[in-house]
This record gives C-alpha cells, structure tokens and sequence, in this order.
C-alpha cells in the first residue's frame, strides 16, 4: 500500500545531501514511477466548477452482507439479491458512495443544510460530529457496520441525528435524519453531490417535490424522501446551485429543474420546517436507468427504516451481518486477548468483510477511500486504494482465517488467477506468472510494476488454506500446475516484462519495486517473501510429485537466504553519523555488497539518498516468516537502530505516542527514514511532490513489533510467560486499539507530531487524511490477536521456519 499517488519529480534538500546524498536537479518531466496503464478521458465540468473527492478520514464504511453460494455471488444465495452499494462517512456526512463494483462512486458527498432567522449551517464545517454502531452487543461490540451520526452545531441551534446503512434486499442506501431545534425553528436541506460514473463531471439531473436525480451513461441515481420536498433544484456547481443563495439568504433562489447539459451538479432539497423535533427518511437508489434507480429507492421506503436495518443486521429470520459474525468460528476466542474487550476485533471482522466487491467474490480492495481525496480532483475517474494490490489482499485473507471464516479466504484464492500475467493477458508479451501489481476488482491491470513479494504470498495462501482444511490437497495440487508453479519459477528465472510500458528484465531476488512500490534493488522485505514462498512451493511440488521443481525451489532459497546479509546487513552505516559507524540491515541494496549499497532514487519530493542512510523494520518480516529466528544477531542490531530516536526527524522511524486516559506508551514507527509519503511539515496534503512532504507513522507497524516479541518471547525455554503476553497485550495490541478512531477504524498513517498539524488541526496520534480505513492496518491488528492466542507468529511458513530458523546465530 502505500504508495499509492506517487510521483518522482525531483527535488533537493540540503540538510540531507550533507549526509551523503546525492544531487539531484529538479526536472518536472520526470514520469510518475508508477503509471496506471488506463487512459480514461476526463470528465468535463461544463458550466460547473471543479470538485474534488472527499475527506479520506473515515468515521465508518459499510455495506450489506452478502452470502456466497458455490463460493460465488448469487441472487440464489441465502441473502438473495445481492445488493452492490457501499457508503463511507467523514466529518459527519456520507461521502464516497458506490454502486456497481466496488470502486465506482456515484455520491461524491451528501450532507444536511441547515437555516434559520438570518443563518445558515452546514453539517460538514458547522457542526461537531460523534459517530456510534446503531446494533451492539450487551458489551458495545459492533454487529453490523450500521452506524448513527449525531451532529452537534457549534453554536447550539440544532442537532442532526443521522442513521445510515444500505438496503441488503435493493440497491439503495438508506438515512433516517434527525433534526432537532433548540433555539426556535430550522429549515433543512438535502444537498446530493453525485459523482456519477465515477467522476463528478458529465452528469445530468433532474429535480422535483418527489424525485431528485442524476445519470451518465448506463448509471443513475435517485433520492427520494419519506415526505415531498417543499422545493427542489438542480444545477452546477458553484454557479447555479443554488448553495450561494442559501447562504446569504437562506433561500434557494431561482429553482432549476433539470441541468440537461453535462456538467458537474449538485441537487438539493429542502425538507419541511421543523419547530422541535422532525424525522425523515432518505432513499438513494440507484441502476442503470432513472426508472430503475427511482423503483429501488421507492421498494425500500416502503418496506421501511425498521425492517430495512432489521434485514441488514440479520435479525429474525433475515440473513445478515449477525449471521456472518456467527459464522466465525475463532471471533470469541480473540476477545480476551484484546484490551478494549472485543469491540475493535468485532469492527476489524466487519471492516475486512466490507471491502470486498460483490462481483468478484474474494476481491478485498485496500480501502475504501481516495488517499488525500479533499485534494485529488474527480475530473478522470480513479481507484484510488480501491482495487487489488496482492500483497494487501495477502494480509486480509490470511486475517479472515485467522478469524475463521472458512468461506471468504477460500474465495480469495481461487480469485488469484484473475490479476496474474499469463501469456492470455491482453498486451503481454514477456515473461509470465508474476502477479500485477495493482488492478481493478475485475482483473484489469492498472499498475504494472514488478514486486516480488505480491507474487510470493499466494504461494503462501495457497499452502497455509490446505494446512487448514479449507481447501482441499487436490485443489491445491491442481493450483500448482496453473497458478503456483509459475509463480515459483518466475521467483527463481525471473524474466524481460513486457506488458505496457514494463519491459524490464526482473532477476530475482532483486525486485523492479519493494513493498512502499518506490524503489528498485534488494529488500529484506521482500527477499523474506521469496524465501518463504519458493519453501512452501517446495513443499507442493513435492505432493505433486515434482522432484525436479522442489530441488530447484528449495536450493534457490538457500542460495537466497545464504547471499542475505551479504546483500542486505551493512557494517559500515552511516545513518548515525560518518563519524559513527553502525551495523544495521538495510532498507534497500542495490548492489550483492551491503557496504557499497548505491543511491536510492527521488520518490515524493524526496532526494535519493545513500543507501545506508534510510532505514526502515521490514527486516522484521524475515522473523514473521520463519527465514531468521528472532534471537538472530543481526535482527537485534538492526532495532537498536530502528529504535534510536535521537536521530534527525527526517530519517527517525520510531517515535512514541501518549493517548489522554491511558498511561500506555505506544511505540510508533514509520515506513523508513526519508519517507515522503505524507503531509507536508509545512502543510497542505501530499501531492505536490516538495521537499517538506513527510510519511507519517502507521499502525500496521506497531503490530508488526507485537509480532517479532511474541517471536522472541516464544523462543524462551516454555514459551511465553503470562507475564510476557501481558506486555505485548498491554503495549502492541492496546497500541493498535488507540490508534483507531471513534468509529473503530484504524487508519494507514497517524499524526507524529512533526511539522504543521495542517488545516485538519490533527493531534499527535490521530489518523490523517491518507486512508481510513486501511484493511492492511484492520488484519495486523486481527492476526496480532490470533498470534498471542496462539503463543505463535499466525503468518509463520513452518516449512521455512523448520529449514532457516533454528540456525541461530551466536
């Protein structure tokens, strides 16, 4: 993940060329090192001016559940017809609504005006927003991912109860609205910015007391209320839409009833004037006709808010979200491990489950936002983290079996082959068996890089589902001829790339990207993937009576795993001081010599710096895989060096956090030093690619380190002791749960308290506008709950564990 807006125009920074970097001239011609191969045209506003997405801070995320029958969406299955509508929630509206596939918005942004005697609020800017789960538990654990918005005015005029969840049985997302005036009568109005189609621009709409809608192409939508409007408007933004008139004289002005030109629009309508207290239903539905996207939100006010929100619970004899929280058979069993007593573990099940499209069964996205969405323009239509990265999607499935859903991770892998380079992908004409590095949920590729550890991980899936039952042997022998086996050889051949502008010739280990998507060389990251991934394939080439590709599988991780400190674990780091030097694993080599390492390349504003001057923990995934024990020398020098604070902001990872309630210091790491993948110190959102720009801390990696204590700690004659699994629940596992948000999303990067705290005025320690919530971030903390149940690393390859860590080193 990470990675995902990059841009490698080229900047410098003294401070840090005085450490060793190298010179770079700016040169704004510079390529985006990683292209998306879609040339979708952009979206033209027309009279409208220009908008961008929403918040990517996330307050909640939900969708209805779907059942599988025959591990494939059907409206045959136990849930019936499958619904394909997803919402999000940031700074207390609804934001990013999709319909359709998984990353297709149609709802840009739909929030609540509000005016009064000379006033006029809006619910986004105006009000303070708490977000609670509408079904709980007796505990206060979610069981649904339903939630209730209550939207305070900063003044004291009003309050904006906001119910929202989605319709299991139509496509329609449903919102009961709350109003209640406090100093004398309100008028609200529903302000609908669609994005249909994906983009804001080339929408058309419509507007009347009953309907107000929006269309492009074989997509449409329509809101409709529980009451009529009083009136109604369509027009474009900032122009005619009627939100100027609003604000300056609590009116909408002149009414449009239709914006026939394509354009960027906004529909509004106000709603009955409320004295004290009024209630009104939403109903957005949405299809490929108007007709059809008016019928669905019309079935849905019918059936009505209770039996809608009973039926996507599964209450009674609905099926529903309850049922699949039932459905996993090791949940409960976490809870005593948690230190919030199940609430973050139940939204973390919740969370995963929801960010899989209900098209491709088992195709789990990296999250449901648009990173920095407030700052990326709607003009051309984006994923952003909306697709399929392998390595992500790793993480999750490996989550929801640790989990114990038995279906969704069954479903995932048999997934795989859709985003794998065959000779039958359109455009290649190279090598063959590597994973793409991101596609669409569909299968199309969107980027094409080469990472090796996302062609490694369905190796590993794929033996690990058989481990445990899910898949049975002769599934997985039969995956090995058409999926795993040439994954393998490409991990031990490589090959010339040669699908759209990749024409790279890959030798293995070293990798075109490592796992940041940023730079090219030897990673320990990485190597620790490939060398658990060609053990496992081993393995299966040995059930599949194989013998010459087990041999060569096995002797090529030897060879990998015996060049590893030589590639990778430098004695001469600088990253101290020229004056200091220290023996510490790399982040990046690129060279077979760890002491002559090279230059990294320009990434996010960023110059290239000296190889050993950037540091990073993912050597810590040698430990999680079973390639080093966690006793191994050389993994503990290299995290007195992680760990060292004292060194200057920009190339320190660790930084450590206090919370207000709690006396638990959080220890917080950033991807590695130099990272530019953030904010900037200066302020503003990533983007423009200036050498303030800054990659903040992020959770996964306080559970990451959960992992390598329960790994040194199990190394202990008897294992962990009670007291050593009250320290990693106290530190990394409580760590995590502080790290989410009210609404129990955990997000990709949180504050470090370095810089400026931007127009979002963070706190130390609070998610920012990157991504949230981060799948990747919900699954480590998921498998950190399941490793300390089992007192074992959950993502350890036994076979590799067996064969490399019991060589420890003096």
């Amino acid at each position: 993940m990470s990675f995902r807006y990059q841009k490698s125009l080229l900047t410098g920074c003294a401070s840090l060329l005085a450490l060793g970097g190298a010179a770079f001239a700016e040169d704004p011609t510079t390529a985006d090192h990683n292209p998306t191969v879609i040339a979708d045209a952009k979206a033209t506003n027309g009279p409208g001016q220009a908008s961008a997405w929403a918040y990517s801070g996330k307050q909640g995320i939900g969708s209805a559940y779907e059942a599988y029958k025959d591990y494939q969406f059907s409206d045959k299955a136990a849930t019936g017809t499958v619904s394909k509508v997803w919402f999000s929630l940031a700074e207390g509206v609804v934001t990013e609504t999709m319909y359709g596939r998984i990353h297709e918005a149609q709802i840009r942004e739909m929030q609540i005006a509000v005016t009064g005697a000379g006033w006029t609020a809006f619910e986004r800017t105006d009000t303070i927003s708490h977000v609670t789960y509408l079904h709980t538990d007796a505990a206060g654990r979610p069981l649904s991912p339903a939630y209730r918005l209550t939207n305070t005015d900063k003044q004291g005029r009003f309050v904006i109860i906001k119910d929202v969840f989605t319709d299991p049985d139509h496509q329609t997302l449903m919102v009961r609205v709350t109003v209640k005036a406090l100093k004398g009568p309100v008028t609200p109005y529903v302000i609908l910015d669609p994005s249909m189609a994906n983009t804001s621009g080339d929408d058309e709409g419509h507007a009347n007391v009953t309907h107000l809608q929006a269309w492009q192409g074989k997509v449409a939508l329509n809101l409709s209320a529980s009451v009529p409007f009083k009136k109604a408007t369509v027009g474009y933004t900032g122009v005619s839409d009627g939100i100027a008139d609003l604000t300056a004289h609590q009116s909408l002005g002149t009414l449009h009833s239709a914006a026939d030109q394509k354009g960027n629009i906004i529909l509004v309508g106000q709603l009955p004037t409320v004295a004290k207290a009024a209630t009104f239903d939403l109903a957005v539905g949405f299809g490929p006709t108007v007709e059809s996207a008016s019928a669905e939100s019309a079935a849905t006010l019918k059936t009505g808010y209770a039996k809608v929100l009973a039926n996507y619970n599964g209450e009674g004899q609905a099926v529903g979200w309850e049922d699949y929280l039932a459905s996993l058979t090791d949940l409960k069993s976490l809870i005593p491990i948690s230190e919030d007593n199940g609430k973050l573990l139940y939204a973390s099940a919740l969370a995963l489950k929801v960010q899989e499209d209900h098209t491709s069964a088992g195709a789990m996205i990296a999250s449901l936002s648009n990173p920095w969405g407030d700052t990326v323009t709607t003009d051309i239509s984006s994923t952003g983290y909306k697709a399929v990265w392998p390595r992500d999607f790793y993480q999750v499935s490996m989550a929801l079996a640790a989990l114990g859903d038995k279906q969704t991770p069954v479903a995932a892998f048999r997934y795989l082959p859709t985003v794998q380079v065959k000779a039958s992908t359109p455009g290649n004409t190279g090598a063959t068996g590597w994973f793409l590095q991101k596609s669409h949920v569909d299968g199309t590729p969107e980027w094409v890089g080469v990472q090796l550890d996302q062609t490694a991980m369905p190796i590993l899936l794929g033996e690990r589902l058989e481990q445990m039952g899910l898949i049975s042997k002769s599934e997985l022998l039969s995956s090995y001829k058409t999926t795993l086996k040439p994954a393998a050889d490409f991990l031990v051949h490589g090959g010339t790339v040669g699908l759209d502008w990749n024409h790279a010739t890959i030798t293995p280990p070293y990798s075109q990207q490592e796992r940041w998507e940023e730079q090219e060389g030897h990673s320990p990251s990485t190597t620790a993937a490939v060398i658990a991934g060609l053990t496992a394939a081993a393995d299966i080439a040995t059930q599949a009576g194989d013998a010459d590709s087990a041999k060569l599988y096995t002797e090529t991780a030897d060879n990998y795993s015996g060049k590893l400190e030589q590639r990778l674990f430098t004695t001469t780091g600088k990253v101290r001081g020229e004056d200091k030097p220290a023996s510490y694993f790399l982040r990046i080599s690129r060279s077979d010599d760890a002491n002559t390492p090279g230059n990294q390349d320009v990434r996010n504003g960023k110059p290239g710096l000296r190889s050993d001057l950037m540091v990073d923990a993912g050597f810590l995934e040698l430990v999680r895989y079973g390639v080093r024990p966690a006793n191994d020398k050389d993994i503990t020098a290299s995290l007195a060096v992680v760990d060292d604070q004292t060194l200057p902001d920009d190339l320190r990872v660790r930084y450590d956090f206090h919370f207000p309630g709690s006396d638990v210091t959080v220890p917080g790491f950033r991807r590695y030093g130099n990272d530019g993948y953030g904010e900037g110190t200066e302020g503003g959102n990533y983007g423009p690619m200036s050498p303030d720009q800054r990659g903040r801390v992020w959770p996964i990696f306080t559970g990451e380190r959960g992992h390598y204590e329960l790994a040194l700690d199990s190394l202990k004659a008897g294992g962990p002791s009670a007291a050593d699994i009250d320290a990693i629940r106290g530190t990394y596992v409580k760590g995590m749960e502080l790290f989410a948000n009210e609404g129990l999303m955990i997000p990709e990067q949180v504050f470090d308290g370095v810089g400026s705290k931007t127009g979002h005025d963070y706190t130390v320690g609070e998610g920012t506008d990157s991504a949230t919530p981060l799948a990747w971030s919900h699954a480590e903390y998921v498998k950190l709950l399941r490793s300390v149940r089992d007192r074992q690393v959950w993502d350890r390859n036994p076979a590799t564990y067996q064969r490399f860590s019991d060589k420890v080193k003096d």
